[in-house]
């Protein structure tokens, strides 16, 4: 009795897979290393861990697609699309179109190309790797109204396929969808959240897949995952086990990889498949059923050089496809399964580190690791082959696209070198890497070269998921200098106030707890507000928003607004941090990748509040630079903000000014990141603004303390903020830009001259007290508790609180006006050096 391939991990965790007969005849379990999911659910007949006949894995999506056209009737069928998710179900997505007859596919990608327009984007929730493009050469693609086919590898919460749709249905509304996987694992509270979804779009949706089950986690599943994933690292000395791979390996354990010198690989044979000219190596950007009619054609002679070209003793051949490159790998080995008698087998590589263990009853016995060879968009990284090392193959036939067949691919300890560790012979197929036309002619644009967004813990004390930084790291680079020196150097002309860094301040005891009782008490209103502006834009703004912070002070906001999709729909937005500079703008780079990763007009501004509006007119001449510079249209500048004080904006939670803790201190509760930094002799044309990360502050970081202590309210405050936000929406919200009028008289009266040495508002007051040089603080008479911090600071520093009636703001900041030139120079414009 064969032993079933999740027995390691089922008897370890606790882990039950409950359903179908058929279920563990096509799923095993491995263990991986991602803080959201410890367990890896391993197809056996998908083609991507598990070398199988390409015969069953083409054989599984055409049989889905055939389910699929009778499930639609054939007028209907004929009208439908199909998408397919990257990188695990290309290839599936692909035979399901196969198996439906004449329906156009095309696969979502995490490779962006220059020239090519973005359709769409989502974000996959539990992944490794969670940004999706969608990017058809032919843009009315997905504008039809026939139904929708999306396939998945597996069904597990629903949310991947509800992000899309959600995304897809607000550009291109249609009456239905049809949801493809090989197994349906969803539980039954994420069945019926599928349903109410389809009722509250009006459409349609409908599901087929091949099994159906739940898996069942006990408490704790996921810190047990995680330990045993650290037990074998800490035995093994190598991340995931030692799976590098292969020679045998005692029962239980990894296997490790062998010493020695470097395998020769002039035993490496490269095959002329002569690719048909301008045919898709698949369906990135699209493949049509013409496409599919000139593949067919060309198969079995591109076959038969490979088999030309296979030694005549080998017996046992695995064709390995290349991440996203799934379908023309796959068919490829199906024309040689039909044609040679030699048994063959199909998988690919991957992005996903699993551990290897080396054990009948678990899903992955070996592991080759091996460094990126596409130049990625991500930058490096390593890429895996599973269960390829010690299997006993004769030949390898790695099919990449030219993309691909970089020196990285033919490096020591590259992938082909790490193939012929463990088989005598390698054979090297390559696709042309299909651009369309209209990339083709375009010049090349620096957003596709720029780096993935920095997360934590890399950089910053977030988690991954809650923030992408769309900065550069300049940790390593000495940028503090003293406040009076600083403040010296701005009002003089010396310097612009972005290309240092004020010291970071060390709050005292005293101060620490005014914050803690500080956000004791506004926890709930903080939660209601964030209910509030997160209610309008969604609303309002883009039904699935790209929430784009403004660093570092709208960060926790974005977060927390992230948070409530999470909490009250269910939503998974992508959101990012980028920097703007007071007279010198947003970091153009930063919307350039933005432009290339998603569709501009799902860009929602954050930042946490407004005083006098400046980074509000800032961002709006900032953005249209950009779209007249750049050619992309579709950035809205309006921000969304907790708090708008100075009523600059039409979307915010509230317009009262009081405190919001996170303005009490610096880095230690905007996840240990520094302000921003563009300093000319450190961020080039091409480089993103920069910033540091104060990682020696770790002990007293307070960054995720204070968002959990917000969104632990949400629940409490629900159904006021969703009342109030439904009332903002039918209310007239012009901005009045009264705040501007009262800064520009606090400044004749005060006989300062200079607006940008007036700081209104408790967050912008704040930020005088921790940064500048304060020459006095203007207090609404009668102000309580939300001054506590700003008087507390004042008294360190010395500076006088006076009282002022009728002052528009709770308070207001005075920066000392030494200099009559002020911070912005003599002309009004910002100073350079």
């Amino acid at each position: 009795m064969n032993t079933w391939s999740g027995t390691w991990v089922a008897e370890r965790l606790g882990v039950e897979l409950a359903g179908d007969e058929r279920l563990r005849g096509m799923l095993g379990l491995a263990l991986r290393r991602n803080p959201k999911r410890a367990h890896l659910l391993v197809s056996n007949v998908l083609g991507k861990h598990v070398p199988q006949t390409p015969s069953v894995v083409y054989g599984h999506g055409v049989e889905l697609g055939r389910r699929v056209r009778q499930l639609l009737g054939d007028a209907a069928a004929g009208r439908a699309v199909v998408l397919g998710y990257a990188e695990t179900a290309t290839g599936l997505g692909h035979s399901v179109a196969d198996g439906l007859g004449a329906a156009p596919y095309l696969h979502s990608t995490r490779r962006p190309v220059p020239g090519v327009a973005t359709a769409g984007g989502f974000e996959e929730s539990h992944s490794h790797a969670t940004s999706h493009l969608l990017l058809p050469e032919d843009p009315s693609l997905l504008a039809g109204d026939g139904p929708l086919v999306l396939v998945d590898d597996e069904f597990s919460t629903g949310n991947t396929v509800l992000n899309t749709v959600r995304d897809l249905h607000a550009r291109y509304p249609r009456q239905q969808y049809v949801v493809v996987a090989l197994v349906d694992m969803r539980s039954p509270a994420d069945a019926g959240r599928l349903e109410q979804f389809a009722r509250e779009i009006g459409a349609r949706i409908d599901l087929v897949t091949t099994a159906s089950g739940t898996v069942r986690l006990p408490p704790g599943v996921l810190e047990k995952g995680q330990a045993l994933v650290a037990e074998f690292e800490a035995a093994t000395g190598d991340p995931l086990g030692a799976g590098r791979t292969a020679g045998p390996g005692a029962r239980g354990t990894a296997r490790q990889a062998p010493t020695g010198p470097q395998p020769p690989t002039d035993r490496i044979t490269r095959v002329d498949l002569r690719w048909p000219a301008n045919l898709p190596d698949g369906g990135r950007h699209g493949f049509t059923p013409n496409h599919r009619t000139r593949l067919e054609a060309a198969l079995p002679a591109m076959a038969d050089r490979i088999a030309a070209a296979l030694p005549a003793t080998a017996r046992r051949v695995l064709v390995l496809g290349f991440e996203e490159l799934m379908y023309a790998p796959l068919r490829l080995a199906a024309e040689l399964e039909r044609t040679t008698p030699a048994d063959v087998r199909f998988s690919t590589t991957t992005r996903s580190p699993v551990l290897a263990v080396d054990d009948p009853g678990y899903a992955i016995r070996t592991r080759l690791a091996f460094p990126a060879h596409d130049d990625p968009a991500d930058g490096p990284g390593e890429r895996y082959a599973y269960n390829v090392a010690a299997a006993g193959f004769d030949a390898v036939v790695a099919v990449v696209d030219s993309a691909a067949d970089t020196p990285a691919l033919h490096a020591p300890g590259g992938l082909l070198a790490r193939l012929a560790e463990h088989t005598p012979h390698v054979l090297l197929a390559v696709v042309p890497s299909y651009v369309p036309p209209v990339a083709q002619d375009a010049p090349e644009r620096p957003a596709t070269m720029l780096p993935e967004p920095l997360r934590g813990p890399a950089f910053s004390s977030y988690a991954p998921e809650e923030v992408g930084w769309l900065l550069q790291d300049l940790s390593d680079v000495t940028l503090e200098a003293p406040t009076e020196e600083r403040e010296e150097a701005i009002q003089s002309g010396g310097a612009h106030y972005a290309e240092s860094l004020p010291v970071e301040y060390q709050p005292s005891e005293q101060y620490q707890r005014l914050f803690q009782n500080a956000l004791d008490a506004s926890a709930a209103r903080l939660a209601h507000a964030v209910g509030v502006v997160t209610e309008t834009v969604l609303a309002e703004r883009s039904p699935r928003p790209v929430l784009v912070s403004l660093a570092r002070a709208g960060t926790p906001v974005g977060i927390l607004m992230r948070r409530w999709a999470q909490h009250r729909h269910g939503l998974d937005l992508p959101h990012y941090a980028v920097s703007i500079v007071r007279g010198r703008g947003i970091d153009a780079n930063a919307l350039r990748w933005l432009a290339g990763h998603h569709d501009p007009r799902d860009v929602v501004f954050v930042d946490g509040w407004t005083g006098k509006g400046a980074i509000t007119r800032e961002l709006a001449q900032a953005v249209e630079a950009f779209e007249k510079a750049e050619g992309v249209t579709g950035f809205d500048p309006e921000i969304a903000v907790l708090a708008d004080p100075g009523s600059c904006v039409r979307t915010y939670g509230t317009r009262e000014d009081y405190l919001i803790p996170s303005a009490c201190l610096n880095s230690t509760v905007s996840g240990l990141i520094s302000r921003t930094v563009l300093r000319a002799d450190l961020v080039g044309p091409d480089d993103y603004h920069g910033a540091k990360y104060y990682r020696e502050l770790a002990g007293a970081d307070l960054s995720v303390a204070f968002l959990d202590a917000v969104s632990a309210r949400f629940e409490e405050v629900t159904e006021a903020a969703c009342a109030e936000a439904k009332d903002l929406l039918a209310a007239d919200r012009t901005p009045t830009w009264e705040g501007w009028a009262a800064v520009e008289r606090i400044s004749e009266e005060y006989g300062i001259h200079d607006v940008n040495l007036v700081k209104p508002g408790v967050g912008e007051t704040t930020r005088v007290l921790l940064r500048r040089v304060p020459w006095k603080v203007l207090a609404r008479a009668g102000a309580g508790a939300d001054l506590d911090h700003v008087r507390l600071l004042a008294e360190q520093r010395g500076v006088p609180v006076e009282e002022v009636p009728g002052l528009p703001y709770t308070c207001v900041g005075l920066i000392h006006p030494r200099y009559t030139r002020g911070a912005t120079g003599a002309d009004g414009t910002a100073v350079t050096r």
